[in-house]
């Protein structure tokens, strides 16, 4: 299935089912979950679950999770990334946070904040937990997993760097792209298989499959989860290959008009246009 967070016509937020050109609002059904994090926490609803049917071009897409309790993000897991950045490979995972008010949707612009002109891409895939867990072992993480989505943690590289803390630059509102849409993990056969390819107005700047990544999904989930617990709708970014901008000679930030696309197969393309901050 893919699922989707939306706002109908009549300006209401809900969730659904993506069938085609339309989507399926399971958030209409008199007792249904209110969001898609809600609905999740239930169980994912069954593939033929029924509902009123709108036109997806009628409807305004929101992060695919919008209210996410937790964004773990996942630093310099490319080998390709590492080197290009001058750090040494880690024996653990560098983990950093960002907060639900920095997501935005597929089609929605990100903001580069007036603070900076070193805006930059960073196109990853996105796990979305569906299970709670605790502790999580590395053979059972998978169980735990309600789908994939498409992520672009766009970074404000200057202010990344005003310490040894990530928080400050990853955080600035409307800069973390989030969707289109959750597609569930039975949908995917062969998710290493899949490569990470990031589009700057139109030119391919990042390609690596998820092969490529130091820690797999499954090793993530065991070791973000040994320090705090997963919860349905909680989301990791399991960082971005090689080929960011600020590593380019000469560097190439984002500017107001670009457009950033990135793609992971199956998984789908999320698309934002770069505005700047009014």
């Amino acid at each position: 299935m893919r699922l989707i967070s939306f706002t109908r016509a009549d300006g209401q937020p809900s969730w659904g089912r993506v069938e085609g050109g339309t989507v399926i609002d399971l958030g209409a059904a008199p007792g249904a979950p209110a969001s898609l994090r809600a609905a999740l926490a239930a169980g994912l609803p069954q593939p033929d679950a029924p509902g009123t049917r709108h036109a997806l071009a009628a409807v305004t897409l929101l992060p695919v999770i919008p209210d996410p309790g937790k964004i773990l993000c996942i630093g310099l897991n490319y080998a390709d990334h590492v080197a290009e950045t001058g750090r040494e490979q880690k024996a653990h995972p560098a983990v950093f946070t960002r907060w639900a008010d920095t997501l935005v949707a597929d089609g929605a612009p990100l903001v580069r904040p007036r603070e900076s002109t070193r805006f930059d891409y960073e196109g990853e895939l996105a796990v979305v937990i569906g299970k709670p867990g605790r502790r999580i072992a590395r053979a059972d993480a998978l169980a735990h997993v309600a789908g994939y989505a498409v992520f672009n943690d766009a970074s404000v590289r200057d202010w990344q760097r005003h310490n040894i803390q990530f928080t400050p630059g990853k955080n600035f509102p409307a800069t973390g792209g989030f969707g289109p849409a959750l597609v569930t993990r039975d949908e995917i056969a062969d998710l290493a298989a899949l490569r990470v390819q990031t589009r700057l107005n139109g030119a391919l700047v990042q390609d690596q499959p998820l092969s490529d990544m130091i820690w797999d999904v499954p090793a993530l989930i065991a070791y973000v989860s040994t320090f705090t617990p997963l919860a349905p709708g909680d989301m990791i970014a399991t960082g971005t290959p090689g080929g960011v901008g600020d590593k380019r000679n000469p560097p190439l930030y984002l500017r107001a008009g670009d457009r950033v696309e990135v793609s992971i197969g199956a998984i789908g393309t999320l698309t934002n246009p770069v505005i700047d901050e009014n």
